[in-house]
């Protein structure tokens, strides 16, 4: 993934280059500011992407009243108490291995692939990025356990 947000960095690079030294028409020149725009926004989503993949970790937390999440990078981030009396719906769901979604998931600029997902007071909660099945359904176990049986 190094390799290629150097590469999207080059190509960067090489439009703004364009911009400053070439002589452009003006249409030229919009075309590559508009080109600009949508290059920033993925680099963006790649070097945060790129960056939770280093040093980006989730931690959890778990007593008799509550499940405490903290989505971490390096050591920043904030911890957040999810109780268990309003955790409603708790599943999981693993992607068929050839699936557009897991595809999708594996591509640079996407740090998703939670895996969990819960309502909590009308909003869904997701954790668990990129688990394999097997840590999945240890975890679910885990927390299964804490929650209700009627929330189940």
């Amino acid at each position: 993934m190094g390799a290629w947000l150097g590469m999207w960095y080059a190509i960067g690079g090489t439009v703004i280059w364009a911009l400053n030294v070439m002589r452009l028409k003006e249409q030229e020149e919009l075309i590559l500011w508009i080109f600009l725009v949508f290059w920033l926004y993925y680099a963006w989503r790649v070097t945060m992407s790129f960056f939770w993949n280093l040093r980006g970790q989730e931690y959890i937390r778990i007593n008799n009243e509550a499940f405490y999440l903290k989505k971490s990078f390096l050591s920043f981030g904030k911890t957040v108490p999810y109780y268990f009396d309003n955790i409603k719906n708790l599943r999981f769901e693993i992607p068929k291995e050839a699936s557009f979604q897991a595809i999708w998931e594996s591509s640079p600029w996407i740090n998703g692939g939670e895996r969990f997902e819960f309502d909590y007071f009308h909003q869904k909660v997701r954790f668990g990025r990129k688990l394999n099945e097997k840590e999945a359904k240890l975890l679910f176990q885990l927390i299964s356990k804490k929650l209700n049986p009627n929330v189940r």
